[in-house]
């Protein structure tokens, strides 16, 4: 039966691109680490500009690989210490658990954890015209914005932390590092559509917000009480389609 937690990992990377912390500077981040401002990158866009686009998807992915690193680095270390304590499993899966559903009340509203609003973006990051101060802004993104993201990484972090090799630990981060990755570089593609698609959802914000506590709370449940794999048992369908991935990649 095949695990699910690629899947989780993948979702979660795209549920935290579109948090309020994330989604309304996308365009800022897109802006800073390519050097054009959003009136340029629309022009491009609408006229096509491969040079521009060429230079802002090269710097785009840069950025990708800076905030990967961070993320695919913690994935590593959170598997070897869950190896570490593998014969404390049962109760740091209850401790973990219970950090995640705590995480996941603070995202509904129910419980407010002041830390997690703090505001460490790290303003005097620069962007730049090349691909290393893309890297540079990427990597400090992972940092700079773990508070806001925290409460959905910390749940794929105790899934990895689970994982019986390292090897897995970083395939799950770099799972969650493109589901977060994917959003972005399409933004970088087309920035105009951007901008209408963020007109039209950011009033629902707040709910995905919510609807991502909701999760939180059930998935830190399941790794509480040792029950991640009855998901296999609900969602079928996306087994089948893990199973098809794996059978190709081996």
């Amino acid at each position: 039966m095949a695990d699910l937690s690629p899947v989780a990992a993948f979702v979660a990377g795209t549920v935290s691109f579109l948090s309020p912390c994330v989604l309304p500077l996308v365009p800022g981040y897109v802006s800073l680490i390519s050097g054009a401002s959003i009136d340029e990158m629309q022009q491009q866009s609408a006229t096509r500009d491969s040079k521009l686009l060429a230079s802002v998807m090269a710097k785009s992915l840069s950025f990708v690989l800076g905030f990967s690193v961070v993320f695919i680095s913690l994935g590593a270390a959170a598997t070897k210490i869950g190896q570490l304590t593998r014969n404390y499993h049962s109760v740091l899966g209850i401790v973990a658990g219970a950090i995640i559903i705590i995480f996941g009340l603070h995202l509904t509203g129910l419980l407010q954890i002041k830390a997690l609003y703090a505001d460490k973006r790290m303003h005097s990051v620069t962007g730049g015209s090349t691909i290393w101060a893309a890297f540079a802004v990427g990597f400090a993104f992972a940092f700079g914005w773990t508070p806001c993201i925290g409460p959905i990484l910390s749940a794929i972090l105790a899934l990895a932390a689970s994982q019986g090799t390292v090897s897995k630990g970083i395939i799950l981060l770099a799972i969650y590092s493109l589901g977060l990755a994917v959003p972005f570089l399409l933004t970088s593609l087309g920035i105009e559509r951007f901008l209408a698609f963020y007109s039209r959802f950011r009033q629902h914000l707040h709910k995905v917000e919510v609807g991502s506590g909701v999760l939180l709370i059930c998935l830190g449940l399941l790794i509480g009480f040792n029950k991640f794999t009855v998901l296999n048992q609900y969602l079928g369908f996306l087994n089948n389609f893990v199973l098809k991935l794996e059978r190709l990649f081996t």
